[in-house]
């Protein structure tokens, strides 16, 4: 067993004054009205201990460089020999089908160590449209590495190890994006003339399935086989859904268990067709990866996602990621769509270079895919899931909730904004603890979720309201409230991190009041 420990600083007090003295100068180059207030804040912040957060970690620089390409290319062979993964396959085939599949998954899981907890997830789903044509049993594939500090709360590590085969194409249909089952309107659903009886044939036809979605099933194993052997202070899970091809099915259910059973699920990392470095029109190209957010300006999901970006290009830099503030690819879904909707911040890993003649189809081969880039991509999870389970949870930005009473707030969940109106106080709303010192300061105010015993301290981060990622970052120290003056809250965007004791670093819990709701206003007739 090795334990992730904190490393060495890197960083002295005179490099950080430096780097300082830099980031002063691009701010002043930037916006000489705002730059003089930043610039004075920045040199505060020089007087503090240097937070060691920017710096690589060498044992999740080891998790990364253990990761096995070899290994990847044999479970993708073990999955493509199944002949079908569909969910209406046969259920207790010892070799081929859905049934097969999920137990050598399982068993696979309990032979990489005895600290994996590895367990099915069963769901009964009632035949319901074409897709269920039956009556059919469901079951997610799970093995979770329990915490040592924070085990309750969770970072997710998943895709789907479903798959899918349509038959054949009417004549002249394009091999696009609406070979996606779960494509919806706009002539894009290539469902929408299949018969029941088209369903029942199909579920039989080879579905190797090998880049939809063997390449993230792959992943989530060879992840769980390499990182169990550590230790971290947050719960990892590593999950293969079952009946994303049917419409997210065992996503859905298992994210609706979730919020039901008031999990806390920091995390999705989810990970669908990320096996194919050349797309079917010929564009080329193994170093970028898509991230797939939604398009809410700040919601807990686009702050998954820049962290994935900071994360995964510090620890690969070769790899560029393209964060995307769309749900997924239009008129298109996944497995961390569900988690989405319950609340949760989850993102979507996926090739820029998709080849949809072969999805959905018996030519989504071994053969027809790239082993390298699944380990590529592989790795970038590795670092964003190491990162955040050793970091400390992120900070609260919202007040204490009110006692319950039928005219207070509902509580706003750590790290959120939500809230809701109380009665009797039209258009108020339940906001972030920031406020005006003096009228012109920003006064910045946090709590600690948690323990705050594994805190080195904490940075606040400011971009412009246009800018998609944060532009700068002022280590604050251990602190609960910090001023910036002459800084105005008006025209930036702004946010709280925290920093542990090795270094790690927390998502970043922005000051962002909810969406303005709709009042009735009562007039005298």
């Amino acid at each position: 067993m090795r334990t992730l420990r904190p490393h060495p600083t890197h960083c002295s007090s005179h490099t950080n004054y430096i780097t300082l003295k830099l980031l002063v100068s691009d701010i002043l180059m930037k916006n000489s009205r705002r730059a003089p207030a930043l610039a004075i804040a920045l040199c505060l912040s020089a007087g503090f201990a240097p937070a060691d957060e920017k710096s690589v970690n060498p044992k999740i620089q080891e998790i990364l460089d253990k990761i096995s390409e070899a290994r990847i290319k044999s479970i993708l062979e073990k999955l493509e020999a199944f002949g079908t993964r569909n969910t209406m396959s046969a259920q207790d085939d010892p070799v081929r089908g859905v049934g097969a599949a999920r137990t050598w998954i399982l068993n696979e899981f309990k032979s990489y160590s005895p600290k994996l907890q590895v367990r099915f997830e069963k769901f009964r789903v009632k035949k319901q449209g074409q897709r269920i044509f039956k009556d059919v049993d469901l079951w997610n594939v799970i093995a979770v590495l329990p915490g040592a500090k924070m085990p309750e709360t969770q970072i997710f590590v998943s895709g789907h190890y479903d798959s899918l085969n349509l038959g054949n194409r009417p004549a002249g249909a394009p091999a696009g994006p609406g070979t996606d089952a779960t494509a919806t309107g706009g002539g894009l659903n290539a469902t929408a003339n299949m018969t029941l009886a088209d369903f029942e044939k199909n579920a039989d036809l080879p579905a190797p399935g090998v880049c939809d979605d063997g390449s993230g099933t792959a992943t989530v194993m060879e992840l769980a086989r390499v990182m169990s052997a550590y230790e971290f202070d947050k719960s990892l899970v590593f999950v293969a859904f079952a009946g994303e091809e049917q419409g997210l099915i065992g996503s859905g259910l298992q994210a609706a268990k979730s919020k039901k059973d008031n999990q806390e699920i920091e995390a999705v990392l989810n990970n669908d067709i990320i096996g194919t470095e050349v797309a079917g029109n010929g564009r080329t190209g193994n170093s970028s990866l898509n991230v797939y957010s939604d398009e809410t300006m700040d919601s807990v999901s686009q702050q998954l996602s820049r962290y994935v970006r900071e994360i995964g290009e510090r620890y690969m830099p070769a790899m560029k990621v393209n964060t995307i503030f769309m749900g997924d690819r239009l008129g298109r879904g996944g497995d961390h769509t569900p988690f989405q909707l319950e609340g949760f911040a989850a993102v979507r890993f996926s090739t820029p270079n998709e080849v949809y003649v072969n999805q959905h189809h018996a030519g989504d081969t071994l053969a027809n895919m790239s082993v390298p880039y699944t380990t590529r991509v592989a790795k970038v999870n590795a670092a964003v899931a190491a990162s955040l389970a050793l970091a400390p949870k992120p900070p609260i930005v919202m007040p204490e909730p009110r006692a319950a009473s039928a005219a207070a707030p509902a509580a706003a969940s750590p790290g959120t904004t939500s809230g809701t109106t109380p009665a009797g106080a039209p258009g108020r709303r339940i906001g972030p603890m920031i406020s005006r010192g003096g009228g012109y300061d920003a006064v910045l105010r946090w709590r600690v979720a948690g323990s705050d015993a594994g805190i080195k301290g904490y940075t606040i981060l400011i971009r412009p309201t246009t800018s998609p990622y944060w532009e700068q970052e002022i280590y604050v120290g251990k602190v609960n409230t910090y001023t910036l003056k002459d800084v105005s809250i008006d025209d930036l965007k702004l946010g709280i991190r925290a920093i542990g004791a090795n270094g790690a670093e927390s998502l970043v819990t922005p000051y962002a009041y909810p969406p303005r709701q709709k009042t009735e206003i009562l007039t005298v007739e």
